[in-house]
Protein backbone atom coordinates (compact mmCIF):
# COMPACT_ATOMS: atom_id res chain seq x y z
CA UNK A 1 0.00 0.00 0.00
CA UNK A 2 1.54 3.46 -1.05
CA UNK A 3 0.35 7.06 0.23
CA UNK A 4 -1.48 7.58 -2.81
CA UNK A 5 -4.32 4.33 -2.01
CA UNK A 6 -4.09 4.96 1.50
CA UNK A 7 -4.84 8.94 1.21
CA UNK A 8 -8.03 7.05 -1.20
CA UNK A 9 -8.94 4.85 1.94
CA UNK A 10 -8.88 7.67 4.13
CA UNK A 11 -10.90 9.60 2.31
CA UNK A 12 -13.54 6.95 1.95
CA UNK A 13 -13.73 6.35 5.92
CA UNK A 14 -14.25 10.29 7.00
CA UNK A 15 -16.65 10.28 3.81
CA UNK A 16 -18.31 6.96 5.52
CA UNK A 17 -18.05 8.08 8.83
CA UNK A 18 -19.56 11.46 8.75
CA UNK A 19 -22.98 9.82 7.94
CA UNK A 20 -21.71 7.18 10.48
CA UNK A 21 -21.42 10.22 13.28
CA UNK A 22 -24.84 11.71 12.76
CA UNK A 23 -26.05 8.33 13.26
CA UNK A 24 -24.27 7.85 16.38
CA UNK A 25 -25.23 11.57 17.39
CA UNK A 26 -28.94 10.36 17.30
CA UNK A 27 -28.46 7.02 18.91
CA UNK A 28 -26.85 9.11 22.05
CA UNK A 29 -29.62 11.67 21.46
CA UNK A 30 -32.32 9.09 21.32
CA UNK A 31 -30.74 6.93 24.79
CA UNK A 32 -29.63 10.02 26.72
CA UNK A 33 -33.08 11.29 27.01
CA UNK A 34 -35.66 8.48 26.96
CA UNK A 35 -33.31 5.87 27.78
CA UNK A 36 -34.52 3.68 24.34
CA UNK A 37 -31.64 1.92 22.88
CA UNK A 38 -32.85 3.01 18.97
CA UNK A 39 -31.71 -0.23 17.01
CA UNK A 40 -34.36 1.44 14.02
CA UNK A 41 -32.34 4.45 13.49
CA UNK A 42 -30.90 2.41 10.23
CA UNK A 43 -34.42 2.28 8.69
CA UNK A 44 -35.19 5.84 8.97
CA UNK A 45 -32.05 6.20 6.25
CA UNK A 46 -33.33 3.19 4.07
CA UNK A 47 -36.36 5.34 4.27
CA UNK A 48 -35.01 8.22 3.60
CA UNK A 49 -33.35 7.45 0.04
CA UNK A 50 -35.95 4.93 -0.91
CA UNK A 51 -38.83 7.33 -0.65
CA UNK A 52 -36.57 9.70 -2.83
CA UNK A 53 -36.08 7.10 -5.33
CA UNK A 54 -40.12 6.22 -5.60
CA UNK A 55 -40.98 10.19 -6.01
CA UNK A 56 -37.88 10.07 -8.34
CA UNK A 57 -39.76 7.42 -10.35
CA UNK A 58 -43.25 9.32 -9.87
CA UNK A 59 -45.02 7.04 -7.77
CA UNK A 60 -46.56 7.34 -4.17
CA UNK A 61 -43.88 6.34 -1.49
CA UNK A 62 -45.17 3.67 0.25
CA UNK A 63 -44.04 5.37 3.33
CA UNK A 64 -46.85 7.81 2.59
CA UNK A 65 -49.53 5.35 3.20
CA UNK A 66 -47.87 3.78 6.25
CA UNK A 67 -47.89 7.06 7.47
CA UNK A 68 -51.24 7.83 7.23
CA UNK A 69 -52.06 4.37 9.10
CA UNK A 70 -50.13 5.45 11.71
CA UNK A 71 -51.16 8.75 12.47
CA UNK A 72 -54.74 7.29 12.67
CA UNK A 73 -53.39 5.02 15.03
CA UNK A 74 -50.87 7.59 17.13
CA UNK A 75 -54.53 9.76 17.10
CA UNK A 76 -57.10 7.53 18.38
CA UNK A 77 -54.55 6.18 21.12
CA UNK A 78 -54.30 10.07 21.60
CA UNK A 79 -57.81 10.29 21.84
CA UNK A 80 -58.75 7.43 24.00
CA UNK A 81 -55.68 8.07 26.78
CA UNK A 82 -56.89 12.22 27.10
CA UNK A 83 -60.70 11.21 27.66
CA UNK A 84 -60.08 8.42 29.83
CA UNK A 85 -57.38 10.53 32.20
CA UNK A 86 -59.18 13.72 32.12
CA UNK A 87 -62.64 12.90 31.22
CA UNK A 88 -62.99 16.19 28.90
CA UNK A 89 -64.03 14.69 25.16
CA UNK A 90 -62.83 17.74 23.50
CA UNK A 91 -59.70 18.57 24.93
CA UNK A 92 -59.08 14.44 23.96
CA UNK A 93 -60.79 15.26 20.30
CA UNK A 94 -57.77 18.46 20.01
CA UNK A 95 -55.37 16.26 21.27
CA UNK A 96 -55.93 13.57 18.51
CA UNK A 97 -56.61 16.21 15.88
CA UNK A 98 -53.04 17.56 16.73
CA UNK A 99 -51.23 14.56 16.25
CA UNK A 100 -53.21 13.48 13.53
CA UNK A 101 -52.76 17.14 11.66
CA UNK A 102 -49.04 17.22 10.27
CA UNK A 103 -48.78 13.90 8.99
CA UNK A 104 -52.13 13.87 7.20
CA UNK A 105 -50.89 17.25 5.64
CA UNK A 106 -47.53 15.58 4.84
CA UNK A 107 -49.74 12.66 3.37
CA UNK A 108 -51.70 14.75 1.04
CA UNK A 109 -48.81 16.95 -0.48
CA UNK A 110 -46.79 13.90 -1.01
CA UNK A 111 -49.91 12.13 -2.83
CA UNK A 112 -50.39 15.25 -5.12
CA UNK A 113 -46.43 15.98 -5.51
CA UNK A 114 -45.54 12.80 -6.60
CA UNK A 115 -46.72 12.26 -9.98
CA UNK A 116 -45.57 16.06 -10.79
CA UNK A 117 -41.90 15.37 -11.70
CA UNK A 118 -40.40 17.92 -9.17
CA UNK A 119 -37.04 19.23 -9.01
CA UNK A 120 -34.34 16.61 -7.21
CA UNK A 121 -34.23 19.28 -4.28
CA UNK A 122 -37.69 19.46 -3.79
CA UNK A 123 -38.31 15.69 -4.04
CA UNK A 124 -35.46 15.33 -1.76
CA UNK A 125 -37.24 17.91 0.58
CA UNK A 126 -40.07 16.29 0.17
CA UNK A 127 -38.86 12.66 1.31
CA UNK A 128 -37.26 14.21 4.56
CA UNK A 129 -40.45 15.33 5.45
CA UNK A 130 -42.09 12.18 5.25
CA UNK A 131 -39.63 10.33 7.18
CA UNK A 132 -39.48 13.48 9.94
CA UNK A 133 -43.20 13.01 10.28
CA UNK A 134 -42.86 9.10 11.58
CA UNK A 135 -40.48 9.64 14.73
CA UNK A 136 -43.56 11.02 16.84
CA UNK A 137 -45.50 8.82 15.37
CA UNK A 138 -42.97 5.78 16.19
CA UNK A 139 -42.22 6.90 19.36
CA UNK A 140 -46.19 7.75 20.58
CA UNK A 141 -47.44 4.27 19.57
CA UNK A 142 -44.45 1.62 21.04
CA UNK A 143 -42.64 3.44 23.71
CA UNK A 144 -44.74 6.06 25.10
CA UNK A 145 -47.15 3.96 27.24
CA UNK A 146 -43.53 2.59 28.06
CA UNK A 147 -41.85 5.24 29.56
CA UNK A 148 -41.31 3.69 33.53
CA UNK A 149 -40.28 0.70 31.78
CA UNK A 150 -36.56 -1.09 32.60
CA UNK A 151 -34.07 -0.39 29.17
CA UNK A 152 -34.24 -4.09 28.66
CA UNK A 153 -38.13 -3.81 27.79
CA UNK A 154 -37.66 -0.50 25.76
CA UNK A 155 -34.67 -2.41 23.71
CA UNK A 156 -36.91 -5.29 23.43
CA UNK A 157 -39.52 -3.33 21.72
CA UNK A 158 -36.79 -1.78 19.49
CA UNK A 159 -35.63 -4.79 18.14
CA UNK A 160 -40.01 -5.41 17.20
CA UNK A 161 -40.48 -2.10 15.72
CA UNK A 162 -37.17 -2.85 13.64
CA UNK A 163 -38.33 -6.30 12.40
CA UNK A 164 -41.61 -4.24 11.66
CA UNK A 165 -40.42 -1.62 9.86
CA UNK A 166 -37.98 -3.78 7.94
CA UNK A 167 -40.93 -6.23 6.76
CA UNK A 168 -42.79 -2.72 5.59
CA UNK A 169 -40.23 -1.63 3.32
CA UNK A 170 -40.18 -4.93 1.76
CA UNK A 171 -43.53 -4.34 1.31
CA UNK A 172 -43.92 -1.27 0.27
CA UNK A 173 -40.25 -0.94 -1.72
CA UNK A 174 -39.53 -4.38 -2.73
CA UNK A 175 -36.73 -6.24 -3.01
CA UNK A 176 -34.84 -4.38 -6.06
CA UNK A 177 -32.51 -1.88 -4.95
CA UNK A 178 -32.14 1.71 -5.89
CA UNK A 179 -29.68 4.53 -6.24
CA UNK A 180 -30.35 7.86 -6.66
CA UNK A 181 -29.07 10.69 -8.37
CA UNK A 182 -26.26 12.80 -7.31
CA UNK A 183 -26.94 16.33 -5.68
CA UNK A 184 -23.89 17.84 -7.18
CA UNK A 185 -22.07 16.30 -10.37
CA UNK A 186 -18.44 18.32 -9.76
CA UNK A 187 -15.49 16.16 -9.37
CA UNK A 188 -12.46 17.72 -7.83
CA UNK A 189 -8.89 16.94 -7.74
CA UNK A 190 -6.98 17.30 -5.06
CA UNK A 191 -2.96 15.47 -5.10
CA UNK A 192 -3.98 11.75 -5.38
CA UNK A 193 -7.23 12.30 -4.03
CA UNK A 194 -10.28 13.06 -6.79
CA UNK A 195 -13.53 14.43 -4.37
CA UNK A 196 -17.11 14.07 -6.05
CA UNK A 197 -19.49 17.09 -5.33
CA UNK A 198 -21.68 14.43 -3.59
CA UNK A 199 -18.32 14.16 -1.02
CA UNK A 200 -18.13 17.40 -0.49
CA UNK A 201 -22.19 17.78 0.15
CA UNK A 202 -21.40 14.82 2.83
CA UNK A 203 -18.83 17.00 4.70
CA UNK A 204 -20.21 20.18 4.34
CA UNK A 205 -24.52 18.99 5.66
CA UNK A 206 -22.69 16.31 8.37
CA UNK A 207 -20.59 19.43 9.61
CA UNK A 208 -23.89 21.57 9.03
CA UNK A 209 -25.99 19.67 11.07
CA UNK A 210 -23.52 19.09 13.97
CA UNK A 211 -23.08 22.39 14.54
CA UNK A 212 -26.69 23.45 14.15
CA UNK A 213 -27.22 20.81 17.01
CA UNK A 214 -25.22 22.13 19.34
CA UNK A 215 -26.56 25.72 18.81
CA UNK A 216 -29.81 23.95 19.36
CA UNK A 217 -29.16 22.34 22.52
CA UNK A 218 -27.23 25.49 23.74
CA UNK A 219 -29.62 28.32 22.80
CA UNK A 220 -32.78 27.28 22.69
CA UNK A 221 -35.58 26.64 25.15
CA UNK A 222 -36.54 23.30 23.48
CA UNK A 223 -32.74 22.01 23.17
CA UNK A 224 -31.99 22.83 27.11
CA UNK A 225 -35.36 21.07 28.28
CA UNK A 226 -34.29 17.70 26.75
CA UNK A 227 -30.39 18.44 28.04
CA UNK A 228 -32.72 18.68 31.35
CA UNK A 229 -34.50 15.58 30.08
CA UNK A 230 -31.49 13.56 30.05
CA UNK A 231 -29.22 14.94 32.88
CA UNK A 232 -32.48 14.06 35.08
CA UNK A 233 -35.57 12.96 33.90
CA UNK A 234 -37.03 13.06 37.11
CA UNK A 235 -35.92 16.48 38.27
CA UNK A 236 -36.92 17.60 34.76
CA UNK A 237 -40.49 16.39 35.51
CA UNK A 238 -40.87 18.25 38.77
CA UNK A 239 -39.96 21.48 36.84
CA UNK A 240 -42.87 21.67 34.41
CA UNK A 241 -41.02 19.62 31.41
CA UNK A 242 -43.10 16.90 29.65
CA UNK A 243 -40.94 13.66 29.49
CA UNK A 244 -44.15 13.07 26.71
CA UNK A 245 -43.02 16.32 24.28
CA UNK A 246 -39.41 15.28 25.13
CA UNK A 247 -39.45 11.78 23.75
CA UNK A 248 -41.50 12.83 20.60
CA UNK A 249 -39.38 15.88 20.20
CA UNK A 250 -36.07 13.50 20.34
CA UNK A 251 -37.73 10.90 17.81
CA UNK A 252 -38.25 13.84 15.46
CA UNK A 253 -35.07 14.78 15.36
CA UNK A 254 -33.56 11.09 15.61
CA UNK A 255 -35.91 10.43 12.49
CA UNK A 256 -34.89 13.62 10.76
CA UNK A 257 -30.95 13.07 10.87
CA UNK A 258 -31.86 9.14 9.47
CA UNK A 259 -33.26 10.57 6.55
CA UNK A 260 -31.27 13.39 6.01
CA UNK A 261 -28.08 10.44 6.03
CA UNK A 262 -30.39 8.18 3.59
CA UNK A 263 -30.27 11.23 0.98
CA UNK A 264 -26.77 11.41 1.80
CA UNK A 265 -25.54 7.76 1.17
CA UNK A 266 -28.29 7.36 -1.47
CA UNK A 267 -25.84 8.18 -4.34
CA UNK A 268 -23.31 6.59 -3.07
CA UNK A 269 -24.27 3.14 -3.15
CA UNK A 270 -27.47 0.92 -3.98
CA UNK A 271 -29.77 0.96 -0.87
CA UNK A 272 -31.91 -1.60 -0.07
CA UNK A 273 -35.08 -2.32 1.94
CA UNK A 274 -32.72 -3.66 4.76
CA UNK A 275 -30.04 -1.75 3.93
CA UNK A 276 -30.54 0.71 6.93
CA UNK A 277 -30.03 -2.34 9.87
CA UNK A 278 -26.03 -2.39 8.72
CA UNK A 279 -25.88 0.85 8.34
CA UNK A 280 -27.55 2.20 11.50
CA UNK A 281 -25.94 -0.45 13.34
CA UNK A 282 -22.08 0.92 12.88
CA UNK A 283 -23.53 4.51 13.98
CA UNK A 284 -24.52 2.43 17.36
CA UNK A 285 -20.92 1.22 17.44
CA UNK A 286 -20.01 5.12 17.48
CA UNK A 287 -22.54 5.40 19.97
CA UNK A 288 -21.11 2.46 22.21
CA UNK A 289 -17.29 3.61 21.81
CA UNK A 290 -18.95 6.95 23.21
CA UNK A 291 -20.70 5.50 25.97
CA UNK A 292 -23.68 6.29 24.92
CA UNK A 293 -23.42 9.33 26.69
CA UNK A 294 -21.03 11.52 24.87
CA UNK A 295 -21.78 14.04 21.38
CA UNK A 296 -18.25 14.50 20.63
CA UNK A 297 -16.92 10.37 21.73
CA UNK A 298 -19.51 9.55 19.02
CA UNK A 299 -18.04 11.98 16.20
CA UNK A 300 -14.81 10.60 16.97
CA UNK A 301 -15.98 7.11 17.33
CA UNK A 302 -17.72 7.59 13.95
CA UNK A 303 -14.68 8.61 11.94
CA UNK A 304 -12.92 5.36 13.86
CA UNK A 305 -15.21 3.31 12.52
CA UNK A 306 -15.33 4.50 8.74
CA UNK A 307 -11.61 4.25 8.82
CA UNK A 308 -11.47 0.88 10.15
CA UNK A 309 -14.30 0.18 7.46
CA UNK A 310 -11.99 1.47 4.57
CA UNK A 311 -9.11 0.18 5.43
CA UNK A 312 -10.34 -3.47 6.39
CA UNK A 313 -12.77 -3.41 3.07
CA UNK A 314 -8.95 -3.26 1.40
CA UNK A 315 -7.19 -5.52 3.20
CA UNK A 316 -10.10 -8.21 3.71
CA UNK A 317 -13.51 -7.44 2.12
CA UNK A 318 -15.22 -10.03 3.05
CA UNK A 319 -15.04 -9.69 6.39
CA UNK A 320 -15.18 -5.68 6.84
CA UNK A 321 -18.24 -5.88 8.52
CA UNK A 322 -17.11 -8.48 10.80
CA UNK A 323 -14.10 -5.91 11.71
CA UNK A 324 -16.01 -3.43 12.38
CA UNK A 325 -18.62 -4.70 14.50
CA UNK A 326 -16.22 -6.87 16.67
CA UNK A 327 -14.42 -3.13 17.70
CA UNK A 328 -17.50 -3.68 20.17
CA UNK A 329 -16.16 -6.40 22.35
CA UNK A 330 -12.87 -4.91 23.49
CA UNK A 331 -14.21 -1.65 23.70
CA UNK A 332 -17.26 -3.12 25.91
CA UNK A 333 -14.60 -5.21 28.05
CA UNK A 334 -12.83 -2.09 29.53
CA UNK A 335 -15.98 0.04 29.96
CA UNK A 336 -17.01 -2.91 31.80
CA UNK A 337 -13.67 -2.79 33.94
CA UNK A 338 -13.36 0.38 34.01
CA UNK A 339 -16.86 1.44 35.87
CA UNK A 340 -18.63 -0.06 38.76
CA UNK A 341 -21.91 -2.71 38.50
CA UNK A 342 -25.10 -1.17 39.46
CA UNK A 343 -28.73 -2.61 39.78
CA UNK A 344 -30.89 -1.41 36.67
CA UNK A 345 -32.95 0.99 36.70
CA UNK A 346 -36.20 1.03 38.10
Amino acid sequence: MDFSIASILLLDGVTNGAVYALLGLATVLVFTVTRVIFIPQGEFVAYGALTLAMLQSGKTPGTVWLLLILSVGAALMELVERWRHHGNALRALQSALKTLAFPALISVLSIWAAPQQFPLGVQAALSVAIVTAFGPLVYRVAYQSLEAATPLVLLIVSVGVHFAMTGLGLLFFGAEGFRNPPFWDERFTVGPLALSGQTVIIFAVSLALIVLMWLYFEKSLRGKALRATAVNRTGARLMGISSHTSGQLTFLLAAFIGALSGLLIGPTTTVFYDSGFLIGLKGFVAAVIAGLSSYPGALLGALFVGIVEAFGAFWASAFKEVIVFTLILPILLVRSLRSGHSDEEH
